[in-house]
């Protein structure tokens, strides 16, 4: 494989991974909306959050399955224009039924998309020989941001669903399906491929503190998202305006911290980058949770986006290392966390929330991602750094 074909591969990839931020960002900004177009009840919406992750966990049990036979690039290809045409479905019809079958679709097709990816990602940083992994999320975070801006316009000028997400997806949908013509695997997919069919000793034991890694970041991730403007306006008396600060300035600083975070592995090995960055997280709820007021909260969740931002990359990098003979059937497993962690977080905060207070619930997710800390050797060896920081992509053969 050429150094050319890599780089179109990791070009093709990174448009991947913004157009799945957009779009996931699209989706979980206009649930207010969502719930309004359909009568969703407060009692019944979170059966119908809850069911998306369900079915992406399911999806990406799946996908272990379906990429031994076809591999990640034809999952992918695929399965990011189901995601986009599920986005529209959720903006196209009326009733109750209809938004149920198209959020199932989303959610099916997002966790074949999760998997699928991350697979890739994993294998191209494996073919670089360095840290790539990063920038990929990067990649969806500023995805993210730009989602969330334009949900912003169409609740702005008051836009229909569908009115807001057909010109994304008339744009995004041609862009995914010609960029993935470039999609590649870095590694020896025969190679791959047999190990998977063998099982290739995916051990449990060995995976399971990366999947515990994974859901407490995922955990952290799923607080500050759903509740960072309620405990501003609730606990730190912030105003409505202010009350959106927090979720935005979390995601610039989790863009920032993607942006700089592959040039910290090159430098200081993984093990080091993730440990300074649970510290940096826990360090980030400890100060929301003892915040005087408003703006020392959100200064807590900005320093909390600068270190969870490194975690979820880099534990899915792990994977791929710690089963370089499976790392598609190590992240497909993996990434079933990402979902576990999400369905804890929101309800998990809100019934301490509730029982106790939501400045002692914070410190909950700050325990927890701080036993990032313990775990930190399963992103080792030394060899983390990837070859001593070159920049070229190693050619391999892939056949």
């Amino acid at each position: 494989m050429t150094d050319a074909r890599l780089r179109r591969g990791r070009g093709s990839l990174a448009v991947s991974f913004f157009v799945q931020g957009v779009t996931f960002a699209l989706l979980v900004t206009r649930i207010p909306a969502i719930q309004d177009r359909y009568g969703i009840s407060d009692a019944l919406l979170p059966a119908f959050l809850a069911a998306v992750p369900i079915l992406a966990g399911v999806a990406s049990v799946a996908t272990e399955k379906i990429v031994a036979r076809v591999g990640p690039a034809v999952v992918l290809r695929w399965a990011q224009p189901a995601v986009l045409l599920g986005l529209l479905a959720v903006g196209a019809g009326t009733e109750l039924w209809e938004v149920a079958v198209a959020l199932g679709l989303f959610g099916l097709a997002v966790g074949a998309l999760d998997a699928s990816m991350n697979m890739l990602g994993v294998s191209l940083q494996r073919a670089y020989g360095r840290s790539i992994m990063l920038g990929f999320h990067a990649s969806y975070s500023l995805g993210g941001i730009a989602g969330a801006s334009l949900a912003w316009v169409g609740a702005h000028w008051h836009l229909s669903l569908f009115v807001s997400y057909l010109p994304v997806v008339a744009l995004l949908l041609p862009v995914a399906l010609v960029g993935s013509r470039w999609y590649v695997a870095g590694g020896d997919r025969a190679v791959e491929a047999e190990g998977e069919s063998k099982g290739s000793g995916v051990a449990f034991t060995l995976l399971l503190p990366l999947c515990l890694v994974m859901t407490f970041a995922y955990i952290g991730d799923s607080t500050v998202s759903n509740w960072s403007a309620k405990y501003l306006q609730d606990v730190l008396g912030s105003s409505e305006e202010v009350a959106t600060v927090p979720y935005n300035a979390y995601m610039v600083t989790t863009l920032l911290g993607r942006a700089v975070g592959d040039f910290g592995v090159r430098k200081l090995g993984a093990v080091t980058v993730v440990r300074y960055g649970a510290v940096l997280a826990a360090l980030g709820f400890a100060v929301v949770a003892v915040a005087p007021g408003a703006w020392v909260g959100i200064a807590g969740f900005t320093v909390l986006g600068l270190g969870l931002s490194v975690i979820v990359p880099q534990t899915f990098a792990a994977a791929g290392r710690l089963f370089p003979g499976a790392s598609d059937a190590a992240v497909a497993r993996l990434n079933v966390f990402n979902y576990v962690g999400f369905l804890i977080g929101s309800p998990l905060v809100g019934a301490l929330g509730d029982a106790w207070s939501y400045r002692g619930a914070m410190l909950v997710p700050m325990v927890l991602v701080l036993v990032t800390v313990v775990y930190a050797t399963s992103f080792g060896p030394g060899g983390a750094r990837y070859g001593g920081g070159h920049e070229r992509p190693r050619t391999v053969d892939v056949g």
